[in-house]
C-alpha cells in the first residue's frame, strides 16, 4: 500500500496531510512517456543508421552477391567476345580465303571496340544499370553469332562447291602408268609420223598395249562416243562442266555411251591405234573454255612432286607424236 505523504504547516505548527493533484500527476506520467519515446527513437537510430537492421544485413548480402554475380558475368562476356572476335578473325582471314570469298565487311559484324567497352563499364556500375547493360551486351553478341552462323553456312556451302568443283576437274593420267613410262610426246610443236613436219600437237600421248583401259580422268558427262572420222579414230569426249572437258582418241572399242554420267577412274575404253594413229597409244587432251591446255598440268591427284617433275621432263622432250 502507497505510504502517505506529510509536510509540517508553519502556520499551524502542525504535520498535514500532502495530496498531489490529478493534473500534476498526469503531467508527470506524459512527461516520462515523451521522454521515453524519444529515447527510444534515438537508440534505434542511432542502430539502424550505424549497426543496421537484420534485413539491412541481408539485403546487403544479397546485393553483394548479385554484384559478384553480374560482375563474374561480365567477365564471362569478355571471354565470348574475344572467342567470338577469334572466330570472325579466322572466317575472314582463312576459311573465305580458302574458298576465294569476299570477307564480311564490319559494317556487318557489331562494332568490337564500342562492345568491349560496354564490357569494361559493367564492374563499375551501379546494380541497376547491371542487367540492362548486360542484356545489350547480350543482344549485340546473339546478332554477331547470327551474322557468323550464316557466314559459315556460306562457307560450308562453298565447301560442297569446291569438292564438286575438285571432282569435276581432270586430276589423273588416262591410262595406268606407274612407272612413268608410258609418255611417248608431249603437248606443244612435234615432228608429225606421216608428214614428217613440224606442227602443233594439242596433247599427250599415252603408249600402252591394245585393249589395255583408259579411265575418265574426272567426273563429268560422256558428249561424243564415236569415230568423226577426223584423226582421232575411235575417241570419247567428256563434258566435266566448269568449262571443263577431256577427249581420249585412238580406242580399239568404246565402253561408253553419249550421255552416260561417268567418275574419276571409270573404265571409258581400251587403248587402240584407229584414225591417224602410227602404233597403239591414247591421245588425251584438256579443253578449258573451248581453249586446248597443257594436260600436264592435271595429274596432281595420282602422282608427288617427284614424279611430276620426271614426267614434266618427259612430256617436254621434243620428237615425234604417235598421231
Amino acid at each position: 500500500m502507497r505510504q502517505a505523504k506529510f509536510i509540517f504547516n508553519t502556520q499551524t505548527l502542525q504535520y498535514e496531510k500532502h495530496e498531489t493533484p490529478l493534473r500534476v500527476r498526469l503531467l508527470r506520467i506524459f512527461g516520462f512517456l515523451a521522454a521515453s519515446l524519444v529515447t527510444a527513437g534515438l537508440i534505434a537510430f542511432a542502430a539502424f543508421r550505424f549497426i543496421g537492421s537484420p534485413q539491412e544485413k541481408f539485403l546487403q548480402a544479397e546485393n553483394r552477391y548479385l554484384r559478384d554475380q553480374y560482375e563474374g558475368l561480365g567477365k564471362k562476356l569478355g571471354e565470348i567476345e574475344i572467342k567470338l572476335y577469334e572466330l570472325e578473325k579466322r572466317d575472314n582471314e582463312v576459311y573465305r580465303s580458302i574458298f576465294e570469298a569476299n570477307p564480311i565487311p564490319d559494317s556487318a559484324r557489331a562494332q568490337l571496340e564500342a562492345e568491349a567497352l560496354e564490357i569494361a563499364k559493367i564492374e563499375r556500375m551501379p546494380s541497376e544499370e547491371l542487367i540492362p547493360s548486360i542484356t545489350k551486351t547480350l543482344d549485340a553478341l546473339s546478332a554477331r553469332m547470327r551474322v557468323q552462323e550464316k557466314s559459315y553456312q556460306t562457307v560450308e556451302s562453298l565447301v560442297k562447291d569446291k569438292a564438286t568443283l575438285l571432282a569435276h576437274t581432270p586430276a589423273i593420267q588416262p591410262v595406268h602408268n606407274r612407272d612413268l613410262t608410258r609418255i611417248a610426246s608431249g603437248f606443244g610443236y612435234r615432228i608429225d609420223p606421216i608428214y614428217k613436219t613440224q606442227k602443233m600437237h594439242q596433247g599427250i600421248d599415252f603408249t600402252a598395249p591394245q585393249g589395255a583401259p583408259i579411265y575418265a580422268t574426272a567426273n563429268g558427262i560422256v558428249n561424243h562416243a564415236g569415230d568423226r572420222n577426223n584423226g582421232y579414230g575411235n575417241y570419247v569426249t567428256i563434258d566435266h562442266g566448269y568449262g571443263y572437258q577431256t577427249l581420249y582418241g585412238h580406242m580399239v572399242r568404246i565402253k561408253v555411251s553419249i550421255g552416260q554420267k561417268v567418275t574419276r577412274g571409270e573404265v571409258i575404253g581400251w587403248v587402240g591405234s584407229t584414225g591417224k594413229s602410227t602404233g597403239p597409244h591414247c591421245h588425251y587432251e584438256v579443253i578449258k573454255f573451248n581453249q586446248k591446255i597443257d594436260p600436264i598440268y592435271f595429274f596432281y591427284n595420282d602422282l608427288t612432286p617427284g614424279q611430276f617433275d620426271q614426267l614434266l621432263k618427259k612430256a617436254a622432250a621434243s620428237n615425234q607424236s604417235l598421231d
